[in-house]
């Protein structure tokens, strides 16, 4: 069996072709992350953190909680006060995503019935996102992060 002579030019192809691998994987891996990230949750970060504790402790007095369900193709939103009531809301969206990539976002059109907000969403299995937005009868904001998982 006859063996080559390993030379200085099969070294440079062999480390040239290696990095270029390295190098194309990651300029595909930076695109892919830049492509599919949302981006950021507030314009400016500094002037949101300056009202933060007033907006939350607003939020916390109102005293309001949410009960999220999904079945059947229906997403629901069930809002009630300290009493247990439904909450007094004047306005009602949510925006439902995946927490990873806005390509599948959507603001469903909810309705209410009985006290609780209804649409119909098809959502495939998995995580996701719901970003709640709500305001009170007087005008108070109640904003809620609420991570759902869907079954099959």
């Amino acid at each position: 069996m006859m063996t080559r002579e390993l030379t200085g030019k099969h070294v440079l192809v062999t480390v040239v072709g290696a990095f270029s691998v390295i190098i194309g994987v990651n300029i595909f891996m930076a695109y892919n992350a830049i492509s599919s990230f949302p981006g950021l949750e507030v314009t400016n970060s500094y002037v949101a953190s300056q009202q933060f504790d007033t907006l939350r402790a607003a939020q916390q007095a109102l005293g309001w909680t949410v009960e999220p369900l999904y079945e059947n193709g229906q997403l629901s939103f069930r809002l009630t006060d300290k009493e247990g009531l439904p909450a007094p809301v004047s306005r009602f969206s949510a925006l439902v995503g995946r927490t990873t990539m806005s390509r599948e976002d959507v603001t469903p059109q909810f309705r209410r019935v009985n006290g609780a907000y209804l649409a119909d969403l098809t959502l495939a299995p998995g995580a996701w996102l719901v970003h709640l937005d709500a305001v009170a009868a007087d005008g108070t904001a109640f904003r809620q992060r609420i991570d759902l998982f869907v079954r099959n």
